[in-house]
């Protein structure tokens, strides 16, 4: 008679899972069988829960995937699985002996590498998001939800080290400080866990950069723009500004966007 029974595949793993259960449901759809049904068991710790899964299985008459880089899990499984007559496929396994044969090297044995790869990545991802949205005070509501706000006048270099903050998982907004806008209220709530960071410049050295930057636009030097007189009374402001919200302040007149991105880990901690 034919068996009933739905097609069971037990996915087990130390870390999450998502790997074996990947596999396993690639190689599922290689098939036409119908009820195949994939039951994961993650976080196992124990020698005894593989014991018990691998019952299981036997009982409903699957198999078993794996992803297990504890050493005394992964012969556990091997040997339990022989015993009770249940396939157990490894899946990381083969591949993890030939890095070790061919590269003479050894494994951490720490469950969730790939996860927690996966999860930096994302975490950078949308902290590049978060920059690009809350670039030069677009919504100020990104001020209350920053882990870093840089403020300062135009040109000293807010965006590129926003987004080089968040190349390291760090979300950060921006806002230009100019004479005629009052700053928004919201950099002015008391946010627990927010850092406000004031970037300024030399004066001439900013008459410089910007004279450069209305160069590159096609437009004149003697702009009101890139005026000494204009420059010194914005900084005077942006001054005044970062006074009353005691922030911390980078000259970053000499200083590479790495440079001070990099005092501003350090004040992260």
């Amino acid at each position: 008679m034919p068996d009933d029974r739905p097609k069971m595949i037990f996915v087990c793993s130390d870390a999450v899972g998502e790997t074996a259960e990947a596999v396993a449901k690639a190689t599922a759809r290689q098939f036409t069988a119908e009820q195949v049904v994939i039951k994961r068991f993650g976080h196992i710790k124990y020698e005894e829960e593989i014991k018990l899964i691998i019952h299981e299985a036997a009982k409903a008459g699957g198999f078993i995937v794996y992803t297990l880089v504890q050493p005394e899990l992964r012969e556990t499984m091997r040997e339990e699985s022989i015993r009770m007559g249940v396939r157990a496929v490894d899946v990381m396994g083969p591949m993890m002996q030939a890095f070790i044969d061919t590269f003479q090297d050894s494994p951490k044995n720490e469950p969730g590498l790939l996860r927690r790869l996966d999860e930096t990545y994302f975490r950078k991802i949308e902290a590049v998001e978060f920059a690009v949205k809350y670039d030069d005070g677009k919504d100020a509501r990104g001020f209350l939800e920053a882990q870093v706000v840089l403020i300062g006048v135009s040109r000293t270099s807010k965006t590129p080290v926003s987004i080089y903050l968040a190349t390291k998982g760090i979300k950060t907004a921006n806002y230009p400080l100019t004479i005629e806008v009052k700053p928004p209220e919201e950099l002015f709530v008391q946010k627990p866990g927010r850092l406000i960071v004031g970037l300024t410049m030399q004066p001439e050295r900013l008459l410089k950069v910007r004279s450069e930057r209305l160069k590159s636009l096609g437009l004149p030097s003697s702009a009101k723009y890139a005026s000494l007189e204009r420059i010194t009374r914005e900084l005077e402001f942006a001054d005044s500004i970062m006074r009353r919200l005691k922030c911390p302040v980078i000259d970053v007149t000499e200083r590479a966007i790495e440079e001070t991105a990099s005092l501003i880990l350090e004040m992260l901690g």
